[in-house]
């Protein structure tokens, strides 16, 4: 009763954790942030858009982030785009988000659709609660760099040049994970790639070879990166995936992810 009460203090309610919201960003921004995470060899201005180049690594890390205005006509613009990718012997490309206000227009130009991807974003701090791998394979390695054993396990491989490196290699601050595999499997359980760039964690690279596949492994995985992101003060994770993969949409489904925005590339008919 208050009559007994012989001291106490005001308790404040306990603060909020990080990491439970998503920050509010625009689909040009949010491309703009990603394309910070993946980071082209080569790049060039053309207005607000960004021309990058990476001896053909990945269609990411060569096409033009089409953002904002190229600051000439848009005939002159996809000219201008085209002789800039045959200096370089690569294909022109263009990354266009969905919501642009140039998509119609580079329709109407005649450039093909394809890869329809989607960007999606979910806060970072449910993601650090995921569980650890099971105990017979130990836990999931952090590394600054990347070795042979990731290297092996990543379905680019045979892609990887000097070019490549620099690619999967750069951003603000990387990690790679690897995860070991299960007694008499040769290699990594699962590997994974993260880049933390202030609020946000790139997630990518998430692969589980076949024989380790729904043991839960790309789930610890990515959550041994979601704790070290969410160590560096990140709150929330974005990452790619292409709209037509089922398996990969239901598992970050699972994981709280939803759609931001989406977005596909466009090439000039032959």
């Amino acid at each position: 009763m208050e009559s007994s009460l012989v001291a106490g203090k005001v308790v404040p309610p306990a603060p909020a954790r990080r990491g439970l919201a998503v920050p509010r960003v625009t689909a040009e921004e949010l491309e703009e942030i990603a394309s910070r995470g993946w980071p082209a060899g080569e790049t060039a201005r053309l207005g607000d858009w960004t021309l990058r180049a990476s001896g053909g690594f990945t269609r990411r890390a060569n096409s033009v982030l089409v953002a904002g205005d190229p600051g000439v006509a848009l005939d002159d613009a996809l000219a201008q785009v085209e002789r800039w990718y045959a200096e370089r012997r690569l294909p022109a490309c263009l990354q266009v988000p969905d919501s642009s206000a140039w998509a119609q227009r580079i329709d109407a130009a005649g450039w093909a659709r394809e890869a329809d991807t989607l960007i999606r974003t979910a806060p970072l701090a449910p993601l650090t609660s995921l569980p650890e791998p099971p105990a017979h394979l130990g836990r999931v390695r952090l590394s600054r760099d990347v070795d042979a054993a990731w290297l092996a396990a990543y379905h680019r491989t045979g892609e990887l040049t000097d070019a490549a490196l620099k690619v999967v290699s750069g951003g603000a601050s990387v990690w790679f994970a690897t995860l070991p595999g299960a007694a008499g499997h040769p290699g990594p359980g699962a590997i994974g790639r993260a880049v933390v760039d202030g609020p946000w964690a790139l997630f990518g690279a998430v692969e589980v070879p076949p024989e380790h596949r729904r043991g839960g492994l790309a789930t610890a995985l990515m959550g041994a990166l979601a704790r070290r992101a969410y160590e560096e003060g990140a709150t929330a994770a974005h990452l790619q995936v292409e709209a037509d993969n089922a398996a990969a949409r239901a598992l970050y489904d699972r994981l709280g992810f939803t759609d931001h925005h989406g977005y596909h590339y466009r090439r000039p008919l032959a």
